[in-house]
């Protein structure tokens, strides 16, 4: 038995980082116990866009506050973080989706988000790579990328928290049980392992849905913002069926990153052509000449999808046993304000924004 620890955190991602790093703030004791790399799995293989999002009041809360945090954090961030402050583009194909545009646009100004509404001919000054024809769209200033790896790992090294490369097998409120029998003790123990968490704590309501990626060689200047379909709403909120949808991301490197695919039901790891030939195929719709870039990398990743889009964040009937899962394409985002929430709660401390639209006991309904 190890000396025993305030917060055992079984989950070495970013969002499991996020929490080792605000609890070792709080002046917590924290263990996180990852058996493979840091940053490794789900964050490894995400776009690492740092986003507002508003399908829901709870949504565009978290989303904002974390945002917020990761702007705080700016003079901080090390290089090899590759944060890059280039706003996100939502592209409007047609007037029914430059509609949404200006919807979204009094939803942000009503939270104080800096957004504003392009033209067509707005559009293409700003993407001159994007096809001719399209509506418009919305530019919204303060999103941002960052490289999720390399910040996970830049979070715990700040937490200096201690770490133990073994898998929990076993998780309770006391503490967990790692893969080799040895016995962790700890006054409060989190879950933030993902796509995974529901077979450490049975019965949550916890999905794993796999997205595919691309990466092309370095092109400086080809891509200058985040540019994301208005359609990939439409694909993100969808719970059964297969979909695709165009979003492009430039990277400090000169790369372009490409997405997104969502699937349900699919529990290999390995790229589908099909799959990723209908991503790409969506892609080139919207910027053709993406078809003359030469792809470097593909891989997959899964997300932790839950039935109302929002994370699980906070204790379940056992006070003493929290999750931080259920992230879905938000984890990056959202885990710097999910680390504080689960340290507020933690401490019995009332958080900067209200707790009970992620807590895990809520009802959820599918949206």
């Amino acid at each position: 038995m190890r000396a025993s620890y305030d917060v055992a955190i079984a989950g070495g991602g970013i969002v499991g980082t996020a929490c080792a790093e605000a609890c070792a703030a709080a002046g917590l004791r924290v263990l996180v116990a990852e058996p493979g790399p840091i940053g490794g799995g789900a964050t490894a293989a995400g776009m690492g866009h740092v986003v507002v999002m508003d399908d829901s009041p709870a949504q565009m809360a978290l989303t904002q506050y974390s945002r917020a945090l990761w702007i705080e954090r700016i003079p901080e961030l090390p290089a090899e973080v590759e944060y890059l402050p280039c706003g996100t583009i939502w592209v409007a194909a047609d007037e029914e989706e430059m509609q949404e545009c200006r919807r979204k646009k009094v939803v942000h100004d009503a939270a104080g988000v800096r957004s504003e509404v392009l033209d067509a001919r707005q559009l293409s000054e700003a993407e001159p790579h994007l096809r001719a024809g399209l509506a418009g769209g919305l530019l919204v200033h303060d999103d941002s990328t960052i490289y999720p790896p390399c910040a996970a790992r830049w979070l715990l090294e700040r937490s200096g928290a201690e770490v133990v490369r073994e898998a929990a097998a076993e998780i309770a409120g006391g503490g967990l049980r790692l893969r080799s029998g040895e016995r962790i003790s700890a006054g409060v123990t989190v879950n933030a392992t993902g796509a995974w968490a529901p077979e450490l704590t049975p019965g949550i309501e916890v999905r794993k849905r796999k997205g595919h990626l691309a990466i092309t060689d370095r092109y400086p200047g080809f891509v200058r913002h985040v540019l994301v379909e208005l359609g990939y709403l439409k694909s993100a909120h969808s719970i059964t069926a297969d979909s695709v949808a165009f979003n492009a991301q430039p990277r400090r490197s000169g790369q372009v990153l490409l997405g997104s695919s969502r699937q349900f039901g699919a529990e290999s790891g390995a790229i589908e052509a099909a799959m990723l030939a209908r991503m790409l195929r969506r892609c080139e719709e919207y910027m053709p000449e993406l078809a003359e870039l030469t792809a470097i990398r593909t891989w997959t990743g899964f997300r932790a999808a839950t039935p109302d889009k929002l994370p699980l964040i906070g204790p379940t009937a056992d006070p003493r046993l929290y999750l931080a899962t259920g992230h879905e394409g938000l984890g990056i985002t959202t885990s710097l304000a999910t680390g504080r929430l689960v340290a507020d709660l933690i401490r019995g401390h009332e958080p900067a924004i209200p707790a009970a639209p992620y807590l895990p006991g809520r009802k959820q309904e599918a949206h």
